[in-house]
């Protein structure tokens, strides 16, 4: 069986759903914020090489981990983890990612939150 990566459509589908999911990100009042200073070409290229690396493609990866990137956001809540999550599968749902890689690229985000919040 193929890995996500593959299911989804590659390079491509991931470029494709980092571009939404930014688009979305930045449009939300409740988490814009936390981007107001973030080189966003540069972030997404991150994000694109993260979910890569997370959906089982191949490893160009080279950032902090995710307790890492996110632990100067002390004031990151749960409220924020659930929008950004409901961001990501928005997009993949807009894309027409099946419903069963969408679960699983949910399962795969649910599995940071504990290191997004600092917990």
């Amino acid at each position: 069986m193929s890995n996500l990566f593959e299911r989804i459509g590659g390079d491509a589908a991931v470029d494709a759903a980092v571009d939404v999911f930014y688009k979305k990100v930045l449009s939300d009042d409740s988490i814009s914020h936390f981007f107001e200073t973030t080189d966003m070409d540069a972030q997404r290229e991150k994000q694109k090489k993260f979910l890569t690396v997370a959906f089982g493609g191949p490893n160009d990866y080279s950032g902090k981990d995710m307790r890492a990137a996110h632990a100067k956001l002390d004031n990151i809540t749960e409220a924020h983890f659930t929008s950004v999550a409901g961001h990501l599968q928005a997009t993949l749902e807009e894309l027409g990612v099946p419903e069963a890689e969408v679960s699983e690229a949910m399962l795969i985000a649910a599995s940071t939150h504990d290191d997004v919040l600092g917990l």
